[in-house]
């Protein structure tokens, strides 16, 4: 049994695919804890997973925060500057407080207090990556949310994205005062930019996401590996669909799904207003998932064939959708891709224009820009993508190699090989590792 510590941070898109970790690992008998907001204290441990409080200590509702985290141009840097780097060293204190000795440390991509624990304690250290952006190749280059026209620039080439790399790590650098600080009393010589490749652990480095979505590129790190997605959104132990979805299901024909997920939610503005307004335009049955404690469309937009809910299981929701509308997060996006349904894909910020764009080039989506996001335009979108018999067909053909793989075997497979290869007792990690 190994004492696995995971320190994880973000969306339920975040922390979802760690808690499907945990899960895996508990069952293969093992001890994982998971070291993470204390927001997610009831959902974690409902699953029967140790959980430790780590700040930043969010609000689980703040919409204007939300619009600042999902604004297209500066949302990413937002977060960096003004959530995770003035929280740092409250991260830091906190993890260090609860870790105990853990045979192996697992550190989402901006759980940045956790690599520093590991520098100092040399605990060994698996890092992840939830989405392909993340690793930043020049040869299958990301569509980037603060570029304009990002779609057309993740086209140019290679010289062009390591001038843009280079750029982007050098303004970065600006945003990372409290860490090169804390680094230093910690008595850590400068590593490398945590925000590139000072994320990845030099042992390994999982990518939790299909290869289907990103296939491995030259210049990944050597010790990176896709192993699929890891799936999870049970909410809280609640298993089925509550009964009046279930029967709305059952009424008719499959209906279109729309949603932004767990976080983007608060930033919804008039998306859902728009969406019921595109479902009586195409006179298509329609369920809204508005989010918890959010706002309710105006009443006279739903009706017998219009129904919005807070929140269902997206495994049992969406293979049911005619299509689905989404934010193109990578938990939603994965959940899509399982589902064999097609996608419009409404990208706000982050890593979701990525996706968006990897997903439309798989053939099982189509995009549209926020700023565009009208009834009239979204409904000859989904025309489209509802009326040509290719996007059904690819996406089914995607879903049923997304529900062979076994993502979360893979990945724990992984770090039991991580363990058994004898790099916990005997490759601690060392300074020259991790230095530019």
């Amino acid at each position: 049994m190994a004492r696995i510590l995971i320190h994880a941070f973000g969306s339920y898109g975040d922390i979802h695919p760690y808690m499907g970790l945990a899960l895996e690992l508990q069952r293969r008998g093992h001890d994982p804890v998971i070291a993470t907001s204390p927001i997610y204290r009831q959902k974690i441990k409902a699953e029967g997973i140790a959980f430790r409080a780590i700040r930043p200590d969010l609000p689980r509702i703040d919409r204007e925060l939300m619009r600042k985290v999902f604004d297209r141009r500066k949302g990413t840097e937002f977060i960096f500057r003004q959530i995770l780097m003035p929280h740092l060293r409250d991260s830091y204190q906190d993890l260090a407080a609860v870790a105990g000795n853990p045979d192996v440390l697992i550190t989402h991509p901006v759980a940045f207090a956790g690599p520093l624990l590991a520098r100092v304690r040399s605990i060994p250290w698996i890092s992840t990556v939830l989405a392909p952006a993340s690793f930043m190749s020049t040869h299958d280059p990301p569509a980037f949310a603060g570029l304009p026209f990002p779609e057309h620039v993740a086209k140019l080439g290679r010289g062009f994205h390591r001038i843009l790399y280079v750029a982007a790590e050098h303004l970065s650098g600006a945003w990372l005062g409290p860490y090169r600080q804390l680094e230093a009393e910690l008595g850590l010589k400068p590593g490398a930019n945590p925000i590139f490749a000072g994320q990845h652990s030099p042992r390994l480095v999982l990518g939790l996401f299909s290869p289907v979505l990103a296939t491995q590129q030259p210049d990944w790190p050597p010790q990176a590996r896709a192993t699929g997605f890891v799936f999870f959104d049970r909410d809280e132990g609640e298993h089925p669909p509550v009964p009046r979805l279930e029967t709305f299901l059952k009424a008719g024909p499959a209906p279109i799904i729309f949603t932004l997920g767990s976080a983007a939610v608060q930033a919804a503005g008039d998306f859902f207003v728009e969406s019921a307004n595109t479902a009586r335009l195409l006179q298509r049955r329609a369920v809204l998932l508005v989010g918890k404690d959010m706002p309710r469309p105006p009443a006279e937009l739903l009706s017998s064939g219009i129904v919005a809910f807070d929140y269902a299981p997206f495994s049992l929701l969406f293979p049911r959708a005619g299509a689905i509308v989404h934010q193109g997060g990578i938990g939603t996006t994965a959940q899509v891709m399982r589902s064999g349904r097609p996608a419009l894909v409404m990208p706000l910020s982050h890593d979701q224009f990525d996706n968006a764009v990897r997903t439309k080039r798989l053939g099982i989506a189509r995009m549209i820009r926020r700023e565009r996001y009208r009834a009239e335009r979204v409904a000859v979108e989904l025309d489209r993508l509802l009326r040509d018999p290719k996007y059904a067909l690819i996406a089914a053909e995607v879903g049923s190699k997304i529900r062979a793989e076994d993502g979360v075997g893979t990945a724990c497979d992984a770090i039991e090989g991580f363990l058994l290869n004898g790099v916990a007792a005997s490759q601690p990690i060392r300074e020259d590792q991790i230095l530019d």
